[in-house]
Parts: structure tokens; sequence; C-alpha cells
């Protein structure tokens, strides 16, 4: 949690606030996609990203947060969508409540191989576009994966 967002969760407590945040969607040569499980919902798979900090770009953000949580370099960043609604609302293990406006993305890794940090993301996986539909995903990935056509209905 940011400096900022530990400040104002200071003042109003776990009450739903709305953030901007970054969803990256990362693709291999194969047309495989990169699935994470967060420390915090294991039973659950991801995408890697996290919110917008304060002086930071949507774009600086999907590259640090795939640099911070899996620990490689993205290339060839495409916005794909803006996203937000009920679908990506997210209640935390500590009774924390955000409304996420999401900048999606889509990249591809250049550098480095990607293995979970262990602080936010716990595994990952990759996954064909045909493995995705059976794969159990969380509420806010699978409303962005169907949002961006890399999942159908």
């Amino acid at each position: 949690m940011s400096a900022h967002l530990a400040r104002l969760r200071a003042v109003i407590g776990p009450e739903l606030i709305q953030l901007p945040s970054v969803s990256v969607v990362l693709v291999d040569e194969h047309e495989r996609l990169l699935l994470v499980r967060h420390t915090g919902s294991p039973d659950r798979w991801g995408l890697p990203g996290g919110a917008v900090e304060i002086g930071e770009s949507p774009a600086e953000a999907a590259v640090r947060e795939v640099r911070e949580e899996i620990g490689v370099q993205i290339d060839g960043l495409r916005l794909l969508d803006v996203l937000g609604g009920t679908d990506y609302e997210v209640t935390y293990s500590n009774g924390d409540r955000v409304a996420y406006v999401t900048a999606a993305y889509q990249a591809v890794i250049v550098d480095g191989t990607p293995a979970p940090d262990q602080e936010e993301i716990a595994e990952l996986d990759w996954f064909t576009p045909t493995q995705v539909p059976s794969v159990q995903l969380n509420r806010f990935t699978r409303a962005l994966l169907t949002a961006t056509g890399h999942l159908a209905n």
C-alpha cells in the first residue's frame, strides 16, 4: 500500500473508495496468457497490475507493477480499454473496499523470466486461449478478459 493510500485509509477506514489502476495482459509468442495468483486470493487466477501512484502515468504504473510483481521488463504496451463498474470492486481480507477504474494494457516480455515475488504474487502460469475459459478466474479478471476479447462469453 502506498503512503498516500495508507494516509487516506487512516482517515476513512475500510469504506469504498475509487482508485485508478492498471492490469496487464501478457501474451507470449504462442499466444498464451500469463495469469497470476495473488497472495491475498490464492484460490483464483488474475492478472498482474495494481494502483497508479501519485505522479505516475498509467503506462508507467503498468511497467512498474509487472517488474515488481513478476520481475520482468515489458514492451509493446498497448492500451486495450479503460474499465470500471461493479465487476471491478474488490473487498480485501482486511475489509478495505476499492472500486477500481483500470487501464487494461497488453504487452510482451522482453527481458527476464517471470517469477512470483511471493509478496503480492504467489504463483504464475501460462494458459492457452482454449484453457482460459476453464480456469478459476477472479471476477475482476473474468470481466476484463471478456471486455478485451481474450475470453468469449
